[in-house]
């Protein structure tokens, strides 16, 4: 990068952060559209952060870490990280011009959808945005299993993982169907995957956790029929491509994180009940969710898609 960044955004989160945001960053880029947009996030999304058409470049940056030199001095900062203040006061230490932050020009509301939450923050400082500008146009990269309902077990934490023996019963009976599976996951994911498949009777090669990066995973999703995971950032590349998804909602509410409630192609289980979403034992509301709930969520995805 050459010189100093007119607009320097904050968000070094995980994939669904940065999907979540994509109508913001829209919206700014709308309204500089003769201005550089960097983004400081993590390295590995950059890909899909300039797929979004609203950045320029990409910062390598970690949650909560000083940034670089390079990002000081910008025209515009704009914190789409998190309420602050530890945000905000990286934010400052850049040397902006103006900075637009929760806790600076807007009030934070703890019960609103996360999407919703940062097109308020730009529209209150007079950069309009609309939520519902969610969708990635399809990758050009090709699908590494073109065809295959992709199943995702993983969260980050305990609290939004469905046991394995569930998620076994569910992948077997599509692959009974006739329905090709792949099993998706990060490589810490790997293990869990493989016994998924081992449990279901599937083979050790319908398991592409661990060898796909984030370009791989999005042209895997936006090729497959269906999606069916927790409440992770996979989902919401499903929202991003328009792929029919059902999406398994333990302790956080789908009203705070789910897809669009008018696209119907989104399906959301829920119990109803909330709890402790960095918990690492399984949320009580998502074990009332059963694989029958699933099966049945998933069938109705699949006939809808084929209408």
């Amino acid at each position: 990068m050459t010189g100093r960044p007119e607009v320097l955004v904050l968000r070094a989160l995980g994939l669904g952060d940065l999907l979540t945001v994509v109508p913001a960053l829209r919206g700014l880029r709308r309204a500089r559209p003769a201005d550089r947009l960097v983004l400081a996030t993590a390295a590995a999304l950059a890909p899909l952060a300039r797929h979004t058409g609203a950045v320029d470049e990409v910062i390598d940056a970690r949650p909560l870490a000083a940034l670089p030199a390079r990002a000081a001095g910008a025209a515009l900062a704009v914190n789409l990280h998190g309420r602050g203040p530890q945000s905000t006061a990286l934010l400052r230490a850049t040397g902006p011009e103006r900075l637009i932050s929760y806790g600076v020009t807007a009030r934070w509301r703890p019960d609103e959808h996360e999407v919703a939450r940062w097109c308020r923050l730009l529209d209150e400082a007079g950069v309009p945005c609309d939520p519902g500008d969610l969708l990635l146009a399809t990758p050009r990269l090709p699908s590494p299993a073109p065809g295959a309902v992709v199943l995702h077990p993983g969260a980050a934490h305990g609290s939004r993982r469905w046991p394995v023996p569930r998620w076994a019963t569910v992948a077997a009976a599509l692959a009974a169907g006739g329905q090709p599976v792949v099993v998706s996951g990060s490589a810490a994911e790997q293990p869990l995957a493989h016994e998924l498949a081992a449990r279901a009777g599937l083979a050790a090669s319908t398991v592409l956790a661990g060898r796909t990066g984030v370009p791989q995973l999005a042209a895997l999703v936006a090729a497959a029929p269906l999606l069916i995971s927790g409440d992770t950032g996979v989902a919401h590349l499903a929202t991003a491509f328009g792929t029919p998804s059902v999406v398994l909602f333990g302790p956080t509410p789908p009203a705070l994180w789910g897809p669009p409630p008018d696209r119907p192609r989104h399906r959301v289980l829920w119990a109803g009940r909330t709890g402790d979403p960095q918990a690492e034992v399984p949320d009580p509301g998502l074990l009332e969710i059963t694989p029958a709930a699933v099966l049945a969520a998933a069938d109705a995805a699949l006939r809808s898609a084929a209408r």
